[in-house]
């Protein structure tokens, strides 16, 4: 699949991304990706480019750009348990100055880019996220309902909290559809009822999922936590998700 490095222009500055999309001069439906709290590297490349083998125009942008280009922090080819305390360390000033102030400001731009391409399509978009990208992708969905069609979240950082501005809370100004896959140490079942409960009130056509067997980050194939079963199992989720979704749109 063709690729390209891009700069999307911001509020706050110029964010490096990875384009993948499919060959030829057709128009496709647009992806954005939100990558996980390790950052933009060859995995979510790779991610991406499986992604637009199905017909999609996928943007993944470096969220950490105020910081510098990806990678901003040095990354080993593998993550395992004992290269995370380290790394996450490293890591964690960058996830708490990416405030939902700066996420929202940044997803408008995101959009806007994404949706001026001349490969993609005139239709409403997906949004798909991992970790910290999943509450990423519900509050771009929830703030451009008219917008974004789908919304998947896999291995998702916390989407029920006590904040005013908790993801589950947002669920009234979506207008997609959800899924959401978890892994078996992401949620309570009290947690996850909270969540299902708040998105069948508010009429949210959704899936949640617990993935059975897996640990946090069980998509990602350079860490630990990875778990090929469960990957496939993801896109057996994701591409039907975005199929439907989009194609209705």
């Amino acid at each position: 699949m063709p690729t390209m490095t891009l700069q999307i222009p911001t509020a706050d500055g110029r964010a490096d991304a990875f384009a993948a999309f499919p060959d030829g001069d057709g128009r496709h439906p647009g992806v954005l990706l939100y990558m996980d709290a390790i950052g933009l590297r060859p995995v979510l490349r790779e991610m991406a480019r499986e992604l637009s083998a199905h017909g999609y125009y996928v943007l993944v942008p470096n969220l950490y750009y105020r910081h510098g280009p990806a990678p901003v922090v040095e990354l080993p080819e593998y993550i395992g348990e004992e290269e995370r305390p380290a790394l996450f360390a490293r890591l964690m000033p960058l996830v708490e100055a990416h405030t939902t102030e700066r996420a929202l400001r940044d997803a408008a731009a995101y959009l806007d880019f994404l949706t001026a391409q001349p490969r993609v399509g005139t239709g409403p978009v997906g949004v798909i996220g991992y970790c910290m990208g999943a509450v990423l992708a519900l509050r771009t969905a929830a703030a451009h309902p008219d917008r974004v069609a789908a919304v998947a979240g896999f291995h998702p950082s916390p989407l029920v909290t006590d904040a005013p501005d908790s993801p589950h809370r947002l669920a009234p100004r979506l207008a997609a559809r959800v899924h959401l896959g978890l892994a078996e140490n992401d949620m309570s079942a009290e947690v996850i009822g909270e969540l299902d409960q708040a998105l069948d009130a508010a009429g949210v056509r959704h899936t949640t999922e617990v993935y059975s067997g897996t640990v946090h980050g069980f998509t990602m194939a350079d860490t630990a936590a990875f778990d090929p079963s469960a990957l496939r199992r993801h896109w057996d989720r994701l591409l039907p998700l975005l199929g439907h979704a989009l194609a209705d749109g």
